[in-house]
């Protein structure tokens, strides 16, 4: 009697990170970090079923995409793939503990990276940024002990103020894209066969998946104003 074996394909879940608003306002940096993603999980022929992404510095642990993409993660069994390494995390002790929690962890520009290599280039990598930060610290007291002038108002003004328009426009830029980015998910969920605004609600808690404003639960009617706002 033959069995028939079904095989599987490994499920991923990608990350994506910039530091600067400007750089998540532009789209560019997000997006040349989520075509390498996807074209690493192509190579492998694993199934990316989530994206999650974040404008914030990689020193900040508690960012709501990579928390939301941990929380999938460990919901799925499935690995965190981003295009590099830092783009998770720039602390090597937060990458080990996630190493050590089960968590696999893979970069895009890595592609035959092991755990072990992980752990060694984070390390390293975290090394070389103290020796530049006390290289910087050692420059600057040497500076200011022949009596440069460090810092503080050296007589430059701006020419205008600050844009409060282009402030508010940006404000609006950066909500509609996360707007975008929920409506995707909540549409995800539909081809799933999850309908009506309460079960969605319910399903984008049990994901782990953040609020427009990162705090707080889904409700039917955070879901009607994401999908109000994507048009």
């Amino acid at each position: 009697m033959r069995t028939t074996q079904i095989r599987t394909s490994r499920l991923a879940v990608g990350l994506y990170r910039v530091s600067t608003a400007e750089q998540g306002q532009s789209g560019l940096g997000l997006e040349a970090q989520q075509a390498s993603v996807r074209a690493f999980v192509a190579a492998q022929g694993w199934a990316l079923v989530a994206e999650f992404s974040d404008i914030a510095s990689g020193k900040d642990d508690r960012r709501p995409g990579f928390q939301a993409a941990l929380a999938r993660c460990r919901q799925l069994g499935a690995v965190l793939v981003a295009a590099r390494l830092d783009r998770i995390t720039r602390r090597a002790h937060t990458l080990s503990q996630l190493l050590e929690d089960g968590t696999a962890i893979r970069a895009a520009d890595m592609p035959g990276a092991d755990e072990l290599m992980l752990r060694i280039y984070a390390a390293m990598a975290q090394k070389e940024r103290e020796l530049i930060s006390e290289r910087t610290r050692v420059a600057l007291a040497a500076a200011k002990a022949r009596g440069s002038v460090l810092g503080g108002d050296r007589g430059y003004r701006p020419a205008a103020g600050p844009d409060s328009s282009a402030a508010a426009l940006a404000r609006r830029q950066t909500a509609e894209q996360a707007a975008h980015r929920l409506h995707l998910e909540v549409e995800r969920l539909r081809d799933e066969g999850v309908l009506g605004q309460a079960a969605l609600a319910r399903a984008l808690n049990e994901r782990g998946v953040p609020t427009p404003r990162g705090q707080g639960a889904w409700t039917h009617t955070t879901v009607a104003r994401v999908l109000a706002r994507s048009g």
